[in-house]
């Protein structure tokens, strides 16, 4: 079966495909997933908070985000966005946003959903006396979850928050939409060009389950530190 598979294509090409396609799926992956856990912290402590309008916005924002494919959202984002953007500034023609500006607000938006869940959930692991203290000492609510709560809701979530990244890692191999040349997109360029389909496709699951399986691996053993230490 693998008499007539010609891998030379393959090593021929790996400084196209790690050089420019790695490299993107790899800097996509950590600004989205920074900018995520950002925004997302943001939202779990709006969920959280008692303001009843900042509360329910965020839950909507957050449940309609879970509620879509993540491929639709990058579509919506790409083919919409420029002609809202250009409704609400009075300009006269689409304002344009770049396909790798788009994938990256996309996933950042996107991720942020989920990872909001995730802090959330650390945020309530907190002991409650613990914020109590911190009101006690005559902290506000802003002073007490940046030096009380998250850092122990972050150490807490850290590896969920490492699991959704990995999660994020395999979605982006969905920018192929919008043309952009990813770690799969250039796999795939590759096997157009040389008619070496099985032969790239193969390779590209091969890089694909390395990655996330070591990560995931990593992952696996940082939570049981984590277990540890709690």
């Amino acid at each position: 079966m693998f008499s007539n598979f010609d891998f030379g294509v393959v090593f021929g090409s790996l400084p196209y495909l790690f050089g420019t396609g790695m490299v993107f799926t790899v800097t996509l992956t950590a600004l989205a997933a920074g900018m995520g856990v950002v925004l997302g912290t943001l939202l779990a402590m709006a969920r959280l908070s008692g303001v009843p309008g900042l509360k329910h916005m965020a839950k909507v924002y957050v449940e309609l985000m879970r509620s879509l494919p993540l491929v639709l959202v990058i579509f919506w984002f790409y083919f919409l966005v420029p002609y809202i953007g250009a409704y609400l500034t009075g300009a006269s023609r689409p304002i344009q946003v770049g396909a790798f500006s788009s994938a990256l607000i996309t996933f950042t938006l996107f991720e942020a959903a989920y990872f909001s869940e995730i802090m959330r959930a650390g945020i309530q692991s907190i002991p409650k006396g613990q914020t109590g203290a911190a009101y006690a000492l005559g902290m506000t609510y802003a002073q007490t979850m940046i030096t009380v709560v998250l850092p122990q809701a972050f150490r807490n979530m850290l590896p969920l928050l490492l699991t959704q990244t990995i999660v994020l890692f395999q979605d982006t191999s969905l920018v192929y939409v919008l043309s952009l040349t990813d770690f799969l997109g250039a796999a795939s360029k590759v096997a157009q060009r040389d008619g070496r389909l099985v032969e790239m496709y193969l390779f590209a699951a091969v890089v694909y389950f390395a990655v996330c399986f070591s990560a995931s691996f990593l992952v696996r053993r940082l939570q049981r530190r984590v277990a540890i230490i709690r």
